[in-house]
């Protein structure tokens, strides 16, 4: 037999086993699977649904904010307003000015909230009826290089003051100024003064109830364009 065809034979007869190890071997391989692309797709699918049942919900608390009474109001000030109101889109408060006399006088307003009456009136803690709007103010009254400011809240039929300080205006902020006492500590005589002193001021009940009003519309409507806003976000 010629020598070519042993030789092919003897390859042969060793070649096969050798291959036969090879494909036993990589058999007990572990190959690993593609779990983490269906992975990534079950959770970029699920990512979308909760970004749309968010969108959804947010709709509809847009659907509800534009069918409610006030989302559009108007409040109209009383004749006697004596203050300019400056109201800037998307800012929660407001800033009133005037001048009187050589005095300026700066309020601001801030968005309403709402106060139990056992907090104004201990005899009646268990009604809850007595649940009302207030929206808290900051009155600066400013002349001859000092400010009086009061920490003010206004409720539909009452103004209550529960601060008073008088600060330099160049005062330094290191500095810890004497603020005196709290105000309802304060003589009883000289805290009635101080009400008619705002009163005086433009700061009286019908200012109050129109800022009251004023500030319930705006709330209504910063709300409704927040939503506008964070749906935008969510959808970009």
């Amino acid at each position: 037999m010629p020598r070519g065809t042993l030789l092919i034979g003897a390859f042969s007869s060793t070649a096969l086993p050798q291959s036969a190890k090879l494909s036993q071997r990589w058999s007990s391989v572990p190959i690993p699977s593609l779990h983490f692309s269906s992975a990534a797709i079950s959770k970029k699918r699920t990512s979308n649904d909760d970004t749309h049942l968010l969108l959804k919900i947010i709709d509809s608390e847009i659907k509800f904010a534009q069918d409610s009474d006030i989302h559009d109001c108007v409040v109209d000030a009383p004749v006697d307003f004596p203050f300019e109101i400056k109201d800037n889109p998307g800012e929660r408060s407001i800033l009133l000015k005037r001048e009187y006399e050589d005095e300026i006088i700066k309020v601001e307003v801030d968005l309403p909230d709402t106060e139990n009456a056992e907090d104004r009136d201990d005899n009646n803690n268990d009604d809850e009826s007595k649940v009302q709007p207030s929206i808290p103010l900051t009155v600066s009254v400013s002349k001859n290089g000092a400010c009086l400011q009061f920490g003010v809240r206004a409720f539909p039929d009452e103004i209550s003051i529960h601060s008073l300080s008088l600060n330099e205006e160049e005062s330094s902020e290191d500095q810890l100024a004497y603020q005196g006492p709290e105000f309802s500590d304060l003589d009883e005589n000289l805290q009635k003064a101080f009400h008619k002193y705002l009163e005086i001021r433009g700061l009286k009940l019908s200012t109050a109830n129109f800022l009251l009003e004023y500030m319930i519309c705006k709330d209504s409507k910063e709300y409704l364009q927040w939503l506008k806003n964070l749906k935008k976000f969510v959808q970009s």
